[in-house]
């Protein structure tokens, strides 16, 4: 197996094992990418194709490249999968997007975010 030139990426954050997870929404988009290939919703062949095109887009607007962007590609790669695959709609995604970003805002430093019931069915 390949392991990535570490030393040239300074901006991925890694512990003496190698790199982590700086905040819990990548642990959960990485599970969520896992859960959504184990049920089927996509190949890895796919993921890893949606996860390149979302990388060299960014690569193409200016994205730095130091890994520190990693997790944004992530996101964006499962975006384009859920729109391809018709898991869900851009007006759902959008609306999530937002419901997400009103939950993180009126909750305390250091308590987990939470959704409520009526955020929650947005992803229905």
């Amino acid at each position: 197996m390949n392991r990535p030139d570490l030393p040239n990426l300074p901006g991925l954050p890694r512990d003496a094992e190698g790199p982590v997870f700086t905040a819990p929404w990548q642990s959960q988009a990485f599970a969520l990418v896992l859960a959504l290939h184990e049920r089927g919703a996509f190949t890895w062949p796919e993921w890893a194709a949606a996860l390149t095109d979302a990388i060299r887009a960014a690569q193409a607007a200016g994205d730095p490249d130091d890994g520190s962007t990693y997790w944004q590609h992530w996101l964006d790669a499962l975006e384009s999968l859920v729109l391809a695959k018709g898991l869900g709609g851009a007006e759902q995604l959008h609306a999530l997007e937002h419901a997400w970003e009103a939950a993180a805002e009126r909750t305390p430093h250091g308590a987990a975010i939470v959704l409520t019931p009526a955020e929650r069915a947005l992803a229905r």
